[in-house]
């Protein structure tokens, strides 16, 4: 189902992977600083995920300003939250790359924010490719929001990532105060390319993962 968000005086356009079943929870996802909401990698999460009976919501927002793209997540979240099409019990932000820095942004956000948060819409945040540092800048970490966030956290990495040396994520994981976990895949690059395997075979991989986790962190069933 193809939507348009408003946001300020443009629109978001978003596409809705729904279930057969109503949903009880669903997933906000979007891209990295390149591509939109069609990258083949977000596609087959939002029809694994509907298929599993989690609604997904992707939507498109360009722009390279990590601010700009917080902004629209969070319009992006609001309207999840009023719709009265999807009446969910909460929702898990996602993204990959750049996508995961604004959602983790707009965790931090509003956990900040206002107290009546807790109401806990927000459920977890899922890092696709989490751009922890510029390649060979490893020494500007891209941490701040990650250990302020409460949440649940699940980052889906590539071993070989050369925006995410596994060391350093290892190390600002263990200084993250939320519950988290990683899956490495191996020898992946920062676009989830690895060497001898198919496109299809390593998305197959991630999708398991994030189902299971979602799965671990809320009661869904499993179909």
């Amino acid at each position: 189902v193809k939507v348009k968000i408003p946001f300020g005086n443009k629109y978001l356009d978003a596409i809705f992977s729904v279930p057969e079943k109503k949903p009880t929870y669903g997933v906000i996802l979007t891209h990295g600083a390149g591509g939109d909401m069609n990258f083949p990698h977000l596609v087959s999460l939002a029809a694994y995920l509907a298929s599993h009976g989690v609604l997904c919501l992707r939507f498109t927002c360009k722009g390279l300003n990590v601010a700009y793209r917080t902004k629209a997540f969070r319009t992006v979240v609001e309207y999840l939250k009023l719709s009265d099409d999807y009446k969910l019990s909460g929702v898990f932000l996602a993204g990959r790359s750049m996508g995961s820095r604004a959602a983790a942004s707009v965790i931090r956000q509003l956990s900040q924010d206002d107290d009546d948060d807790d109401d806990g819409f927000i459920q977890g945040l899922v890092c696709l490719s989490y751009p922890l540092h510029r390649p060979k800048l490893q020494s500007k970490l891209r941490d701040e929001d990650l250990l302020l966030i409460r949440c649940p956290v699940l980052f889906v990495s590539g071993s070989a990532d050369e925006m995410c040396e596994k060391q350093l994520l290892e190390g600002v994981v263990s200084k993250m105060k939320a519950p988290k976990k990683i899956h490495w895949i191996d020898k992946a690059n920062h676009g989830m390319a690895v060497k001898g395997r198919t496109t299809d075979d390593v998305m197959e991989e991630i999708n398991a993962q994030v189902f299971s986790w979602l799965r671990e962190n809320v009661q869904l069933e499993h179909k």
